[in-house]
C-alpha cells in the first residue's frame, strides 16, 4: 500500500498537471477565437499525455536526484548530467507520442490542424521547455533540502564540540586546585597537625563539592558562596596574613545562578599574578552590583611572572559564560586595582540544557 507521504506527493503533482494544463489550454483557445470543450477526445489526448510527461519526468528525475545523493552530494556538475539524462528520456518519449497522434493516428484523436508538422514542432517544443522548467525545480527543490541538512549536521556538530570543550573547560579546575591544597598539607603535617586535621576536613568538603558538581554546567550562587568560606579558609592557612578575601553579598543568593568554580578560579587567579606579603597583604572583595552581576576585585601589584600569561583562568570563564549569555565578562584595569564582572544568570537558566543554548 502507498503510504500518505507518496500519495500527497503525487496528489500534488496531480494538481500541477492540472493548473499547467488548463493554462494552456485557456491561452490556446483563447489565441484560436474561443473556448473548446475540455472532453473532447483530443483535449482528453493532451491531457492524458501532459499527465504522463509530467509523471515519468518528475519520478525518473527524483530517482537520478536521490541515487546521486546516496553517492555523495549534488553539485553543479552532477545537476547537469541529471538535467540531460532526463531530457534524454522525455525528448524522445515525447517526440514519438505526438508524431504518433498527429500522423498516423491524427484522424482517430480527431486532432484539427492546418500542418501537422508545425504542430509537431510546437507541442514538441512545449514539452521540452514545460518539462525542463520541472526539472530545474525539481533540483533546485533538492539543492535547498541538502543545503538545510547539511547545516543542520555542521550545528549537530558544533553542539557536540561546544559540550566537549565545555567538559574540558571545566575539568582543568581540579586537578590545579588539588595539587596547591595537597602541597599546603604537606607543609601543614609539620607544622601544626591539629590545623591540618582542619584543613583535610576542610579539602574533603571542598573537594566534594567539586566531585558532586563537576557534572553541573551551573549551580547557585549560595552553593558557590558556602563552597567559597571553606577555600577561603584554606587560603588563609596557606597563605597567613598576607591575603584577605571579603564577601559583601546583599541578594538572595538562592535565586542565581553562575558557573561552577569561577569565583575561585578568579581569586586564584588574583594570587597567580600578584605578589603579596604580611606586609603588603593582597585583599580581593567579592561584591554584586545589584541583581546583574558580581565583581571579583584586588588592588594590583603585580608579579613578574617568568613565562608571559596566557590569560587561561580569564578566557576559561568567558568562554562557559558564552554558552548561556549575551552578556559579557568585564575586565578592568586601573593603576591601584584589577576587577572582573561576572553576569548573574537567572535561576531558570540552569534547567536548560548545554545543547539547546548552544
Amino acid at each position: 500500500m502507498l503510504g500518505k507521504k507518496a500519495i500527497r506527493k503525487f496528489l500534488f503533482r496531480w494538481m500541477v498537471v492540472n493548473i499547467v494544463f488548463v493554462l494552456i489550454k485557456t491561452t490556446v483557445e483563447h489565441k484560436q477565437g474561443g473556448m473548446q470543450a475540455f472532453f473532447s477526445s483530443s483535449s482528453l489526448f493532451y491531457y492524458g499525455s501532459a499527465f504522463l510527461f509530467f509523471m515519468v519526468t518528475w519520478e525518473y528525475n527524483d530517482w537520478l536526484i536521490k541515487r546521486q545523493l546516496r553517492k555523495g552530494k549534488l553539485n553543479l556538475r552532477n545537476s547537469i548530467r541529471i538535467f540531460l539524462k532526463t531530457m534524454a528520456l522525455l525528448l524522445p518519449l515525447s517526440a514519438v507520442i505526438y508524431y504518433l497522434a498527429l500522423f498516423p493516428l491524427r484522424e482517430i484523436i480527431d486532432i484539427r490542424c492546418e500542418d501537422p508538422l508545425l504542430q509537431f514542432r510546437g507541442d514538441f517544443l512545449r514539452a521540452g521547455l514545460i518539462g525542463s522548467t520541472v526539472i530545474f525545480i525539481n533540483l533546485f527543490y533538492f539543492s535547498m533540502k541538502q543545503k538545510e541538512e547539511l547545516e543542520k549536521q555542521m550545528e549537530d556538530l558544533k553542539r557536540e564540540m561546544m559540550a566537549s570543550k565545555y567538559t574540558s573547560l571545566k575539568n582543568q579546575i581540579s586537578p590545579h586546585f588539588l595539587f596547591n591544597s595537597l602541597n599546603t598539607l604537606t607543609s601543614l603535617m609539620y607544622e601544626d597537625r591539629d590545623l591540618a586535621s582542619d584543613f583535610v576536613t576542610r579539602l574533603a568538603s571542598s573537594y566534594r563539592y567539586i566531585l558532586d558538581n563537576r557534572e553541573q554546567d551551573l549551580v547557585s550562587l549560595q552553593k558557590e558562596l558556602n563552597f567559597l568560606d571553606a577555600f577561603v579558609f584554606m587560603m588563609n592557612v596557606r597563605h597567613k596574613d598576607a591575603v584577605s578575601i571579603k564577601t559583601r553579598i546583599t541578594i538572595s543568593v538562592e535565586h542565581y545562578w553562575i558557573p561552577t568554580l569561577s569565583l575561585q578560579m578568579l581569586v586564584e587567579n588574583s594570587l597567580k599574578h600578584n605578589y603579596y606579603s604580611k606586609e603588603k597583604p593582597l585583599e580581593i572583595q567579592i561584591s554584586n552590583i545589584g541583581h546583574d552581576a558580581l565583581v571579583v576585585r584586588n588592588n594590583l601589584r603585580k608579579r613578574e611572572l617568568k613565562e608571559e600569561t596566557t590569560q587561561l583562568g580569564l578566557n576559561n570563564i568567558k568562554r562557559r559564560y558564552s554558552y548561556y549569555t549575551n552578556k559579557q565578562v568585564l575586565v578592568r584595569e586601573e593603576i591601584d586595582f584589577f576587577e572582573v564582572i561576572i553576569p548573574l544568570l537567572d535561576k531558570a537558566i540552569h534547567k536548560t540544557s548545554l545543547i539547546s543554548i548552544s
